[in-house]
């Protein structure tokens, strides 16, 4: 009795997933009519199935074939038809064959297919290595329902392809089936928080011919499939999409040739460096000379310090220098060309910076392969070098600090490690350009935001005051960034954030030299203060701080909480009470703790000689917390905004 009812159960499923998946062109009418997601009702789009099989052919080329379904629910998800498909092109290294594409729409009760044409498809070069599909769906409008199919090849047996169950809308139905010989063994790396739908394997005969001989193997079949899987949430301090996403991925460990020996053909980090220091592209870009150089390292060499040396060469690479947004870890016109246009991709910029150190005398410099938080975390136990995509600069200060030097961005500096590369692991080559080692990327020191403000409150509910502001580190990039974008001139806006109550002007930048760790800014400001009447007049005393909004109001949370670097807010005032009133309301002295004091609100208000002084101290002592953490974390920040935001009371005397 267990055993049929088990077999029913699985031929339910299965059943289930064929109805799902449905040919290429053959809709049913559920589909045509379903008018939102049935499991995430607010969504704008969903995938209806998206199916992969993976397979190899007779010349043992991996052999991808992908259908993919999606339904537009309204005029906000049009954009979902706007298709791009990645690969790499260089000498046929991935190719992509038979790419197809059509709308299908419900017009006059009658399903009609508007087909993707050849010419409505482009190919775009990204860089020399890669390559891009990229097409717009024909009369995709709300009720449409969108497929393309496509088949992937790569004669690569290192190149498995990686599949992602989810998505950035609700997915009805993932599957992905993988048929692989078993002369070659995969290693997986399963990222998936729920429960398969299905997990089936199977064992298939099959043959190949060597030297005329059929020469017979097995092939290991697998199906794993996820079913109503939700969308991956945009949530605050979460690193990139595809960090979070439930997905597999395949890496080889072993070939065992039938009759023959075994052999590893696992990565392994020292073999991925020995390999980066031998590709044109890259270890052999350290011997190119720079048009013009000599000029530059003299003047290095002569310089008497090495922090010297390294900010000079550091500040010429970086103003000189134009990054093109594009990253990889591979050069693309090379160093020299890149130099002599000034501009090129990440890798290009940094390594022109590393040439001109080593050949001025920064010996110690190393360059290292690097992933941006964009770009995503990095697996030690996955050696892979496209996990990467950029090169840094690691340059020892002593036995424990050490300078990573990243000259793309205009506000980056020499002396700290640029934010988007933190709490990241980074492939190091070390000095022979021979090995690499892996090594985490963080910071200890905290970046500071100081806010000190003098007041004066009038009687009739207005402030007018002097503020004086100073930013380290990553708060002073991000104060650089604007400047930059923007110019001194709109600077004001920033402070005045859409609130028309307040005026700022007067505003001075100061210290926002290259070498500088901090900026400073000063100016004069009036305030209405809103609610005041004839009899009160209410203020909240945290003007002009960038910790605005409580970023964690969601009762639940399913992403990793990755806020980049350690923080400190530290906000002063000195408030003036205006002839006729007196304090009527402060807020109490107090300190807030998380359970393992990783962050700490402080408080401190009091009166004297008719003023009000107020100090508030945020400090976090860690930047990474767990979605384990979070409801700790989310009533922690409800009180510290609740206090944060408690308001002064003047009453007239």
């Amino acid at each position: 009795m267990f055993l049929s009812l088990s077999f029913v159960c699985f031929s339910l499923q299965l059943a289930q997933a064929q109805n799902v998946i449905q040919p290429y062109g053959k809709v049913d009418q559920a589909s045509m009519d379903l008018k939102e997601c049935p499991f995430e009702k607010d969504a704008n789009a969903m995938v209806l199935f998206d199916k992969g099989r993976v397979y190899f052919d007779d010349k043992f080329d991996i052999i991808m074939d992908r259908h993919r379904r999606i339904k537009i629910f309204n005029e906000k998800s049009k954009d979902k038809g706007n298709i791009r498909i990645e690969f790499y092109s260089l000498k046929g290294y991935e190719k992509l064959i038979s790419v197809q594409a059509q709308t299908i729409n419900l017009k006059d009760g009658k399903i009609v297919i508007t087909k993707l044409n050849n010419d409505q498809k482009f190919t775009e070069q990204i860089d020399k290595y890669r390559s891009a599909i990229v097409f717009s769906m024909p009369d995709v409008q709300a009720g449409s329902v969108i497929e393309y199919r496509y088949t992937l090849q790569t004669s690569s047996i290192g190149n498995f392809p990686s599949w992602r169950f989810q998505s950035n809308i609700p997915v009805g139905y993932s599957e992905l089936s993988t048929s692989i010989p078993d002369i070659f063994i995969y290693k997986p790396l399963i990222r998936v928080q729920q429960a398969f739908f299905k997990n089936l394997s199977s064992l298939e005969n099959g043959t190949y011919l060597y030297d005329g001989q059929a020469i017979n193997y097995t092939k290991n079949v697998k199906t794993l499939a996820l079913k109503d899987v939700p969308s991956i949430p945009d949530e605050s301090f979460m690193t990139c999409e595809s960090d979070n996403l439930q997905s597999i991925a395949h890496q080889l460990s072993e070939i065992r040739p039938v009759g023959g020996f075994i052999t590893s053909a696992s990565n392994t980090w020292g073999k991925i460096g020995v390999m980066l220091g031998e590709d044109e592209d890259f270890g052999l870009q350290f011997k190119k000379k720079l048009e013009g150089e000599q000029e530059i390292i003299a003047k290095a060499v002569a310089m008497k310090s090495q922090n010297e040396k390294i900010a000079y060469l550091f500040n010429t690479v970086r103003d000189q220098m134009k990054w093109n947004s594009y990253d990889s870890w591979y050069t693309n016109d090379g160093i020299a060309k890149a130099w002599q246009k000034k501009a090129g991709n990440s890798t290009e910029v940094n390594l022109i910076l590393y040439r001109l150190l080593v050949q001025s005398g920064v010996k110690e410099a190393s360059p290292m392969i690097v992933s941006t938080r964009s770009n995503g975390k990095v697996f030690l136990s996955f050696p892979w070098l496209y996990q990467f995509n950029r090169t840094a600069i690691h340059i020892p200060i002593d036995s424990t600090r050490y300078y990573l030097l990243d000259a793309t961005e205009k506000s980056n500096q020499y002396n700290v490690i640029p934010s988007n590369l933190l709490n990241n692991f980074g492939l190091l080559l070390d000095k022979d350009r021979k090995n690499s080692q892996t090594m985490f990327i963080s910071t200890d020191v905290p970046s500071m935001e100081y806010i000190n403000l003098v007041a004066d409150i009038k009687p009739d509910g207005k402030m007018t005051g002097m503020a004086n502001l100073h930013y380290t580190t990553y708060h002073r990039s991000e104060v650089i960034k604007r400047l930059l974008k923007d110019g001194e001139a709109k600077e004001k806006d920033y402070f005045i954030n859409s609130n028309n109550t307040i005026k700022v002007d007067s505003l001075q930048t100061e210290d926002n030299h290259s070498d500088s760790l901090y900026v400073k800014q000063h100016f004069n400001f009036d305030v209405d203060i809103s609610g005041s009447d004839d009899n009160y007049i209410f203020f909240t005393p945290n003007l002009f701080c960038s910790m605005k909004k409580n970023p964690f109001l969601n009762e639940n949370r399913k992403t990793m909480i990755d806020m980049g670097f350690r923080d400190q807010y530290n906000v002063t005032g000195a408030y003036s009470i205006p002839s006729g009133f007196k304090a009527d309301v402060l807020p109490k002295s107090l300190t807030l703790l998380m359970t393992d004091r990783s962050i700490s609100f402080k408080r401190v208000i009091a009166e004297q000689d008719n003023k009000i002084f107020v100090r508030y101290l945020i400090e976090f002592k860690k930047s990474i917390f767990t979605p384990e953490e979070y409801p700790e974390l989310r009533q922690f920040y409800k009180q510290m905004f609740d206090m944060w935001n408690e308001q002064i009371v003047l009453k007239k005397i």
